[in-house]
Formats: structure tokens, C-alpha cells, sequence
């Protein structure tokens, strides 16, 4: 059975001033911190501190106030989706937006609340499943789903989306390939446009270029963050914190 076509795409999203200045400084504390403890304790025994490193600036690529409530600045990265939400909500069109973060979707659910969209939503704690699927399949009015990675990896049947966001990189593509397939499956009629949001010059561009030079291990071996820090060199955690 022929599918119809699905294109894929990197939308890259420069930061704002402030939200650079708080990478930039997390950025050289974790970089010493790292070093410090790869010399002392040997890499093996560093990757938690490598793993929280790697969160922490993966979390203010994508928005600042993940770590910190009371950050009053913007998001790049926000600024972008909720441009490009905006022109595909007017254009009739149906999205599911994908985060690894929960924070990071609850902070999309506040931007949405206040520009009065209605959407559905799903994560690892919802328990109506079913009927969060049923509202974005069925109801017109419902353009936006919400779906934290680990809860919508597998099983949904969604396609009444013709365009995936996907907001943050994972470590493992294949699991990204996942989520488009939620959309891209048997009953989908239009093609499916797949967006990757990445931020310039953080953590998020430089896990890209590792995947891609990457690519074999990639796809058989990393499963999750844990595996992902496990197969990083020195050298490869030196790039990521470059």
C-alpha cells in the first residue's frame, strides 16, 4: 500500500541575547566540571555529571525557564513554534507537537492557554488515552496534540495530522522516526511534513553532527540518554560542551 510522501526538515532557531548568556555560563561551569571529574575519576565513572551537563543545556536550548521559574526572558525556540503554529493553525492544518521534556510541553500549554487554542494532550500520566486520541481524529476544532515522547512512541494512530514537530533531538533517530509515524501510516491522505527544531550553536546542533557521523551505532545501540553517554569519548563529550 503506497503511502503518500512525508518531508523532513531542521528549522534552526537562533536564541535570544539572554537566554544565550545563561547557555554560555552553564555552558563553561559544566565544560570545568566534566574535566575536572574525567581526570580525577576516568570517563566511566563521570557520566552522570556528563548526562546532567548535557540536560541542563539541552533544557535552556529550548527554554530557560525549564530550569529556572523565574526567568522573565523569551525563548528562540518558542518564538519559532509559535510562528510556525500560528500559520498552520490559520492554514486548516493539524499538528502533533513531540518533547521528550514534559516541562517543556507545559510550556507550550501556557502559550497555547493564552492565546486561546484549544488542544489535546498526552503524556505519561494521562490516563484517557483513548479519548485524547479520539478528540485531535475527530474534532475539527482541535488542531494541536500534545504528546511527551515516552508516552506516544508507539500504538497511537494519528492521522489526522498532516505536519509533526518535533521539539528537541533525541538520542536515538530511529525513535524520532517513530513519532512521525504516529502521522505517516495507513488512512493518512496528505503528506506529512516533519519539523526539527534545533537552537544554533548549543548542545542540540552538535548532537546532530554525532548522529550523523554516528549513524550505525546510533541506530543499533542507543536506546536511551543512559546509552547515549555511555558510547560518548572524550573527545565526543569535549565537542558537545565545545
Amino acid at each position: 500500500l503506497d503511502l503518500p510522501p512525508k518531508v523532513e526538515s531542521v528549522h534552526y532557531c537562533d536564541m535570544t541575547e539572554e537566554q544565550e548568556k545563561r547557555y554560555e555560563e552553564t555552558k563553561s561551569y559544566y565544560r570545568n566540571f566534566i574535566l575536572e571529574h574525567i581526570e580525577n575519576d576516568g570517563i566511566a565513572k563521570s557520566q552522570i555529571v556528563v548526562l546532567q551537563g548535557l540536560t541542563q543545556l539541552r533544557q535552556l536550548a529550548n527554554h530557560p525557564r525549564m530550569i529556572d521559574e523565574n526567568y522573565e526572558g523569551e525563548s528562540g525556540k518558542l518564538e519559532e513554534i509559535e510562528a510556525r503554529l500560528e500559520e498552520l493553525i490559520s492554514g486548516g492544518h493539524k499538528v502533533l507537537i513531540f518533547s521528550q521534556f514534559v516541562r517543556h510541553l507545559s510550556i507550550i500549554q501556557q502559550s497555547l492557554k493564552v492565546k486561546g487554542i484549544s488542544y489535546a494532550y498526552l503524556d505519561g500520566s494521562t490516563t484517557n488515552r483513548q479519548s485524547q486520541v479520539a478528540l485531535f481524529q475527530q474534532d475539527e476544532s482541535i488542531q494541536i496534540f500534545l504528546i511527551s515522547l515516552k508516552a506516544g512512541g508507539v500504538g497511537l494512530n494519528l492521522t489526522a495530522a498532516d505536519y509533526v514537530f518535533i521539539l528537541d533531538p533525541w538520542w536515538n533517530p530511529a525513535i524520532e522516526a517513530q513519532a512521525t509515524d504516529r502521522a505517516h501510516r495507513i488512512g493518512q491522505q496528505k503528506t506529512v511534513f516533519t519539523y526539527k527544531f534545533i537552537t544554533r550553536n548549543s548542545v542540540e546542533e552538535k548532537i546532530l553532527e554525532l548522529q550523523r557521523s554516528k549513524q550505525k551505532l546510533f541506530n543499533n545501540l542507543i536506546t536511551n540518554e543512559e546509552s547515549f553517554v555511555k558510547s560518548l569519548s572524550k573527545d565526543d563529550i569535549l565537542a558537545l560542551l565545545s
